[in-house]
């Protein structure tokens, strides 16, 4: 961890002085978790344009993959393998090999790379599916939006939209 002076990528560490401590925690300045093997969010972070200020990130615990319950990230999506997605993602950009993603992810500095052309990400949340053998499953909806959308639902037509 280091203390800054903004969310700037380039914002240079200061000092741990008691000083910039106290600017701490009076929110003048702030902590920022360095890049690398030990960083909560793992070796990549894919921001994508949202409201909800969801994204998807690697991890270093990689035993919670084991878990059936695995809503550890506040919303955001943990990703067993984000080099894998990279891969996907850059796969139209011959640059981007899988040695030089590595490298990326393994950098000493943050790097941001901005898609071209843009990708659409579309999240679905469901706490209901019906597998290809015809069988219900239900999932607990641990961010209460069943409660929501019966509400909206039970509003009968025209639903509400979120605009």
């Amino acid at each position: 961890m280091e203390i800054v002076a903004s969310g700037a990528e380039d914002a240079p560490a200061l000092p741990a002085t008691p000083e910039n401590l106290d600017k701490v925690v009076a929110g003048k300045l702030f902590i920022r978790q360095k890049p690398g093997d030990k960083n909560s969010l793992g070796l990549a972070k894919f921001i994508f344009p949202n409201s909800e200020n969801v994204y998807m990130h690697g991890t270093p615990a990689q035993s919670l993959f084991a878990r059936a319950r695995r809503d550890f990230s506040h919303g955001c999506i943990r990703l067993e393998d984000p080099a894998r997605l990279a891969e996907w993602v850059l796969r139209h950009d011959a640059q981007w090999t899988r040695e030089r993603i590595d490298a990326a992810m393994q950098a000493a500095r943050p790097m941001q790379v901005n898609l071209k052309p843009k990708l659409r990400v579309i999240l679905f949340y469901d706490t209901a599916y019906v597998d290809s053998k015809g069988t219900a499953h239900f999932a607990d909806d641990y961010y209460g939006h069943d409660a929501r959308l019966e509400k909206a639902l039970a509003g009968g037509y025209p639903y509400p939209r979120k605009s």
